[in-house]
């Protein structure tokens, strides 16, 4: 709930740390939001439009404050075959389907599903995305002058060093500016934000998107709109529970959710693209001492004024002080003590984990990751739960009778032992399923049941199930078939 409280909190309850950090933040955005739109297909301009709408809309719309929000990869990479075939107008409407589907997605709730998501995969989530960052700053290290890696190494040492005397202006706004001034004083034959791409010196302007309003343009928008929904949502959700961790603090999800689609549509009308949650920056500006909306809305305000105002000090600024940014940032984003903990941590824990880093890192797509890893993390759950059920049996003294004690979870990964274990060929005359330490959970244990009581009967064997709970009942009741069949 929204009370005001909250909105001292969010807003004014940090203004210093939160106005500098959205600064650091805006100088980070700028790299990242040429390089997607490059990925996409469309002009810079493209993408610094979004980071800066989105940034701002999201501040106030978003369910988790200090967040940082704009044109993403895993977004851009989506849009390359929709601009390609249809041209920059059909992902502008795209775009703004996208943020439909996404605010439905948050009336209907569907944050809760981030439950689902296991530690592990969590934390394979984190180090593919550090991983990634990384890999993203290969191109600026690669076959370039050499005072561009003395420009890297004062970066970090400015980002790692100077916390340790203040904290009073965040290290990363001091590296950029120090790195600035040595550039061009000193004309050190490095690339600048002014190598990266054109960029845009007029305000973005409000329209919608030119396309026939028809049902095969939906028939286009839809799939490419429901995927760019998504896997916005999901890189949105859980940066969103990792800034959580960070801070210590809670988000509602579903507002997120919603607030997401709202940006998304507002980026899409002032000509930008769609995009998401960003980890990098938002690791960058909770590091930065950001807490708050006001963080956000300073990034894309500021980012702006850079752009429109200020665009001659921006293009001086080297794009080695940026990238030292990001290594910074892919550093802090590793979770190194996962690495000690893959001795000591179940082997089924440290798989999911491996494997959700391997399949985003080959794929670079966090959607396919986070699938393999929440798929892997059900499997090892089942293959667990279901090895907690048993069955045992006893003889009656006159050797008529074998009842069978059924113990623990019956579903579909222990529906076949339930099954296995009864004994129909024994020469007996009546067999009694006692399943009252047990619990039916699905169809595939009712028709265990069903196959153990219908054969038996086959067999001439008088079959009798006893103990059934309320919740096992109702589920017999409705789908099972031998007690609607006479013996």
């Amino acid at each position: 709930m929204i009370t005001m409280s909250s909105i001292r909190r969010d807003w004014f309850g940090n203004i210093r740390a939160d106005v500098l950090s959205g600064i650091v933040v805006a100088l980070a955005l700028i790299p990242e939001a040429i390089g997607f739109s490059v990925i996409a297909g469309v002009d810079p301009k493209v993408g610094l439009y979004a980071s800066v709408v989105i940034a701002c809309v999201i501040a106030f719309t978003g369910g988790r404050p200090a967040m940082i929000s704009a044109a993403t990869a895993s977004t851009a990479v989506l849009m390359t075959g929709l601009v390609r075939d249809h041209g920059i107008q059909y992902l502008f409407a795209a775009t703004i389907l996208m943020g439909v589907i996404q605010i439905i997605a948050g009336l209907l709730k569907l944050g809760r599903l981030m439950r689902f998501v296991s530690q592990s995969v969590m934390t394979g989530f984190v180090n593919a995305l550090a991983i990634l960052i990384f890999l993203a700053q290969l191109p600026q290290l690669l076959n370039v002058p050499p005072a561009t890696y003395g420009l890297i190494a004062v970066g970090l040492a400015i980002i790692y060093i100077l916390p340790r005397f203040t904290k009073v202006i965040p290290s990363p706004l001091v590296a950029i500016a120090v790195l600035t001034m040595v550039a061009f004083f000193f004309h050190f034959d490095v690339r600048t934000v002014a190598d990266l791409g054109e960029l845009p010196s007029t305000l973005p302007s409000l329209g919608l998107p030119d396309v026939p309003w028809t049902l095969e343009t939906l028939q286009i928008l839809l799939p490419v709109s429901l995927t760019l929904a998504a896997v916005g949502l999901l890189e949105s959700l859980l940066t969103a529970q990792i800034v959580d961790d960070l801070t210590d603090t809670p988000s509602n999800k579903n507002r997120e959710s919603m607030g997401q689609g709202v940006a998304n549509m507002a980026s899409a009308v002032f000509g930008g693209m769609g995009g998401c949650a960003m980890i990098g920056q938002s690791i960058i500006n909770v590091t930065s001492g950001g807490r708050g909306r006001l963080s956000s809305l300073v990034a894309g305000v500021f980012l702006l004024i850079l752009l429109v105002s200020l665009q001659g000090l921006l293009a001086i600024v080297p794009v080695a002080a940026l990238t030292a940014v990001m290594i910074m940032v892919s550093i802090n984003t590793f979770s190194w003590q996962s690495v000690i903990k893959l001795r000591v941590n179940p082997w089924q824990s440290s798989i999911v984990m491996l494997a959700t880093v391997a399949t985003v890192v080959v794929t670079s797509d966090l959607a396919k990751g986070v699938l393999v890893g929440v798929l892997l993390s059900g499997v090892f759950f089942a293959g667990k739960v279901s090895r907690l059920s048993r069955v045992t049996s006893t003889l009656s003294p006159d050797g008529l009778t074998r009842t069978y004690a059924v113990e623990g979870q019956v579903f579909f990964a222990s529906a076949a032992t339930f099954t296995e274990a009864v004994d129909l060929i024994e020469p007996v005359e009546r067999i009694v399923i006692d399943v009252g330490a047990a619990h039916f959970w699905d169809i595939s244990a009712v028709g265990a049941l069903d196959r153990i009581v219908l054969k038996g009967r086959a067999r001439g064997k008088i079959m009798e199930v006893a103990g059934l709970n309320a919740a096992s009942a109702t589920m017999v009741e409705r789908f099972a078939t031998h007690d609607k069949v006479a013996p």
